[in-house]
C-alpha cells in the first residue's frame, strides 16, 4: 500500500471573485510544468469527475483509483459539497476543484498519476481543471475531455490510437485522440508535470474498450451513484 496522499501547501484561497479567479489563473499558468515524463511504470492511476445541476449549488465529486495493468478499482472516495463559486465557463475549476480536493484528501493510498474529466492546457488561459488540480496535488495530471472547449483539429483516422493536433491560436494545446475504433475522439491535454506525448501514452495505457479512459469512466460511474444516493460507506478508501 502506498503512503497517505498529501496535498501541497494551498496555492490560494477559494473565496475569490471572478476577476480574482482570472488573475489567479494567469499567475498559475507560469507554474504549470510541461515536461517529458516516463509513466510506463506507474501502477496506481486516479480518475476524477464532478457532477451537478447548473441551477444548483450542490456538487458531487469522486476520485477512483485503479491499478495498472489490469485497470482494477482498488480505492474510491466521494463527497457531496456546496459550491461557493458561480458557474462561469473558463472558470469552472474554481467551482469544481474544492470538492475534488476534498475527495482526494480522503484517499488512504497515493496515486502516481491523475486523469480528470475536463481540460488541461486546452483552455482559454491554458489553466484548465487538470492544470489547476495538478498543481495542488503535484503529480502528473492529464485532462481527458469529451467535448471541445478551444481550438480546432482534423479528424483522426478511425482506428483507436490515432490522433491529430488540437491547435488554438497557433499553439498545440492537446490532441484529438481516437480511444475506440470509429467513435468520437477524446480531447487530451497535459495538465501538470507531463508533456503531450507522456499524456497520450498514459491515456492509451488506461483504455479498456470504452471511449473514456477507465479511470475517468469509473469516476463518472461513481459520481452518478453519489447523486442517486446508491453508495455505501465501505466503498470509500482502500478496497484491499
Amino acid at each position: 500500500m502506498k503512503e497517505l496522499t498529501m496535498l501541497q501547501k494551498p496555492l490560494h484561497s477559494w473565496k475569490v471573485t471572478p476577476k480574482e479567479a482570472i488573475e489567479i489563473q494567469q499567475r498559475l499558468r507560469s507554474a504549470v510544468i510541461l515536461e517529458p515524463c516516463d509513466l510506463s511504470q506507474v501502477k496506481l492511476v486516479a480518475g476524477a469527475d464532478v457532477s451537478y445541476d447548473k441551477g444548483s449549488d450542490k456538487i458531487f465529486a469522486a476520485v477512483v483509483v485503479l491499478e495498472l495493468p489490469a485497470l482494477a478499482v482498488v480505492a474510491k472516495s466521494g463527497v457531496v459539497d456546496e459550491a461557493t463559486f458561480p458557474y462561469i465557463p473558463g472558470l469552472l475549476s474554481f467551482r469544481e476543484a474544492p470538492a475534488v480536493l476534498k475527495a482526494w484528501e480522503q484517499l488512504n493510498c497515493q496515486p502516481e498519476a491523475l486523469l480528470l474529466d475536463g481540460q488541461g492546457l486546452a483552455h482559454p488561459r491554458r489553466v484548465g481543471l487538470a492544470c489547476h488540480i495538478g498543481l495542488w496535488v503535484n503529480i502528473p495530471s492529464v485532462g481527458c475531455a469529451k467535448t471541445l472547449l478551444v481550438g480546432s483539429y482534423e479528424e483522426p483516422l478511425p482506428e483507436a490510437g490515432s490522433h491529430t493536433p488540437l491547435v488554438d491560436k497557433g499553439e498545440r494545446v492537446g490532441v484529438a485522440l481516437r480511444t475506440k475504433d470509429r467513435t468520437n475522439p477524446m480531447f487530451i491535454s497535459p495538465g501538470h508535470r507531463v508533456d503531450m506525448e507522456s499524456a497520450i501514452a498514459l491515456v492509451m495505457r488506461c483504455l479498456k474498450g470504452y471511449r473514456q479512459p477507465e479511470p475517468t469512466r469509473q469516476a463518472h460511474l461513481y459520481v452518478n451513484q453519489l447523486r442517486r444516493g446508491e453508495t455505501e460507506e465501505e466503498t470509500t478508501g482502500w478496497l484491499f
